[in-house]
């Protein structure tokens, strides 16, 4: 469980993250590689004061989007592109995670019931998160809605973690967790959905347990257009 002074470096983070987002974001337009993108959203949270990035930034596009843990690599973004941005930031030792995903183009029929699915997911699993909710029930409600859409198998990780000193530590948030949320936990809300033939969607935020339920800490806009 985190301290205000550890949940306001957390929060200082997120908020770095989330400016470096919206100032980088619109160059999707122009194409880059995934590699290039990826240095231009790193640079942009150092010079917003960041002391490092919380871990190797993920920019997948296009099929490598299927792939949760993919790298940014030589691929160049294209038009009808699924992009999964999944970054943070460092701020005196801890760190802040966020997932967006964003349609360059246009979406095709089935990217978009993706896109609107992920986001029915995610809202449901931080609505669900308070003090006292298993880890566990807080995994079923995103995969509960997944599972509806008929995409149970698609979501091939776990539903989150908590974030602090260590960007992956306890608790954690996933079928098999056996911990209960407590006020004062800091973790992550990040359902997916990966289809190799039309890409991946992930959508993530940092949320903070209170007593009465969460304080989403990562305010980047969910919007999935440029």
């Amino acid at each position: 469980m985190k301290d205000d002074g550890e949940v306001a470096r957390i929060g200082a983070a997120a908020t770095i993250a989330d400016g470096a987002l919206t100032e980088v974001r619109p160059l999707l337009g122009d194409h880059p590689t995934e590699r290039v993108f990826g240095l231009e959203l790193d640079g942009a949270m150092r010079r917003r004061g960041a002391d490092d990035v919380s871990f190797e930034t993920i920019v997948a596009s296009g099929p490598n989007g299927a792939k949760p843990h993919a790298r940014p690599g030589r691929r160049r973004i294209t038009e009808g592109d699924l992009v999964v941005l999944d970054f943070g930031a460092l701020v005196d030792g801890y760190h802040s995670d966020m997932t967006r995903t964003v349609v360059v183009g246009e979406a095709s029929p089935t990217q978009h019931r993706m896109l609107e699915v992920v986001a029915e997911s995610q809202r449901a699993g931080v609505a669900a998160v308070a003090a006292g909710v298993p880890c566990a029930d807080v995994d079923r409600t995103c995969r509960d809605v997944i599972a509806e859409a008929g995409w149970a198998d698609a979501f091939i990780h776990g539903t989150g973690h908590g974030v602090g000193l260590q960007i992956h530590e306890d608790p954690r948030v996933s079928a098999t967790a056996t911990g209960t949320l407590r006020p004062g936990h800091v973790v992550t809300v990040e359902p997916g959905v990966y289809l190799p033939e039309h890409g991946g969607v992930r959508i993530e935020d940092t949320v903070v347990v209170t007593s009465t339920g969460c304080r989403v800490l990562t305010a980047a806009p969910k919007t999935t257009t440029l």
